[in-house]
């Protein structure tokens, strides 16, 4: 991939960069390398940590750090930005001729390995790691990123050689895409989320099947059956699989319905390349999702605990709820995202003994769910614990699915899962690790 980029290829472009995490980092590095004139730009001060000081400092960039100016986007010819930056939110700024793509079109260009690319409300992480680990264990070199980790700008830089890469990738960054364009796509499922930042849920759809736009004849898209006439109405010039959880590969890790849908899209991006079905089984049998995913973590009595904090929607509470048996002591709240909680409801009379809100959103969950089931509040999840611990029953299962992202109490979904497990094995510490 190395003998794509060559120093001063983008010589004389000016060229602007939004953003000071990772993928922003990773970007400004590409295009130095590219002989670009660079304009780095942060409106968060929080956000310039040494690194990054030290990154524009060495590579020469400047960095401007606070609100934007229309003067910060004069000359630019081309603007990068990165996940979360809403390109809406900075027309005002822009002049019409400048190009604006996102970092993970930026680092395609320049990409000469097959890509599998996996998108979708929810499931994105686990499968691209299962879609990782078998890879690597059928003898294949394989870098796993994208939205996920390593961003692929910094992935070009490094220098190391695959024979495949398989990229996360997210609504920010494909709406941003013109040319990107994986050997194989897949799209997992699709639910309301990121009402935030998109205008409606149609441009979050629309963003979502930008995977597929540029893949041509020999390409493969792997679809949900579910969404099947919708997407026959899209031109695409791929190849097309439509898929549905089949209930056939098994690992111990890996429980409920959404799991088995996760597998089959794996499976069949990767008999696509000639994998068989009996070497995927052998492979997937020592695989284990990463954490804060439908996590079994503590067994206390015949009680055990559950960490889905990864559960930032609607849709992927859904997912816990059918995946996990009653009765079930659920923990929600946080910054709720958009959807309608209402259609749990059947699922919420089934299986639901009691819903422990904490911190933000109660007034949504409790317009939702109180005709239907009891409910407290509490401003903390450690208040809500204790109260658990009050209550507790038998042969439950205690599941933290937020439905919502975290940013009210925790740094991110990962803190929040994190705090949860710290707190339940303090609190309930005469149990067990699972």
């Amino acid at each position: 991939m190395r003998q794509l980029i060559f120093p001063g290829q983008l010589k004389g472009h000016r060229v602007g960069v939004v953003g000071c995490g990772r993928s922003g980092q990773g970007a400004v590095r590409l295009l130095a390398r590219l002989g670009a004139e660079i304009v780095w730009l942060e409106q968060d001060p929080a956000k310039i940590r040494e690194e990054v000081k030290s990154l524009a400092d060495t590579l020469g960039v400047r960095l401007k750090v606070g609100q934007h100016a229309k003067e910060d986007f004069q000359g630019l010819n081309m603007l990068i930005l990165s996940p979360g930056v809403n390109k809406r939110n900075l027309e005002s700024y822009l002049d019409p001729k400048t190009f604006v793509y996102s970092e993970l079109e930026l680092a395609f260009w320049f990409v000469d390995k097959p890509i599998i690319a996996v998108t979708g409300t929810n499931g994105k992480t686990t499968t691209t790691l299962i879609l990782e680990h078998v890879l690597k264990k059928w003898g294949k070199r394989v870098f796993a990123g994208g939205n996920l980790g390593t961003p692929l700008s910094e992935y070009l830089l490094s220098g190391e050689e695959v024979d495949y890469l398989v990229l996360e990738v997210s609504s920010f960054q494909l709406q941003n895409c013109n040319s990107f364009s994986p050997q194989i796509g897949i799209l997992l499922n699709f639910s309301p989320n990121h009402l935030d930042f998109h205008l409606d849920l149609e441009e979050y759809w629309e963003a979502k099947l930008n995977l597929f736009r540029k893949q041509k004849e020999k390409d493969l898209a792997i679809l949900p059956f579910i969404f099947k006439d919708k997407l026959e109405k899209y031109n695409f010039k791929s190849s097309r699989i439509y898929f549905v959880a089949r209930d056939k590969f098994k690992n111990k890790y890996l429980k409920g319905k959404h799991n088995q849908e996760n597998l089959e899209a794996a499976y069949l991006a990767l008999n696509y390349l000639g994998l068989s079905e009996k070497e995927f089984q052998d492979y997937i049998q020592d695989f284990r999702p990463p954490a804060h995913r439908l996590e079994y973590f503590w067994q206390w009595q015949d009680c055990y605990f559950i960490d889905d904090s990864k559960s930032t929607t609607v849709d992927s509470l859904r997912v816990a709820l059918e995946s996990v048996s009653e009765p079930i002591r659920l923990f929600c709240g946080g910054v709720f995202k958009g959807g309608d909680l209402t259609l749990l409801g059947s699922l919420i009379q089934q299986k639901v003994k009691k819903v422990y809100l904490f911190g933000e959103s109660k007034e949504i969950f409790e317009a939702a769910f109180s005709d239907l089931v009891d409910m407290s509040w509490t401003p903390s999840l450690k208040e809500s614990l204790l109260l658990l611990k009050a209550e507790i029953g038998i042969k439950e299962n205690i599941l933290l699915s937020p439905a919502t992202a975290s940013f009210d109490l925790f740094k991110d979904y990962k803190e929040r899962g994190q705090e949860f497990k710290r707190l339940v094995k303090e609190i309930f510490s005469d149990g067990k690790e699972v």
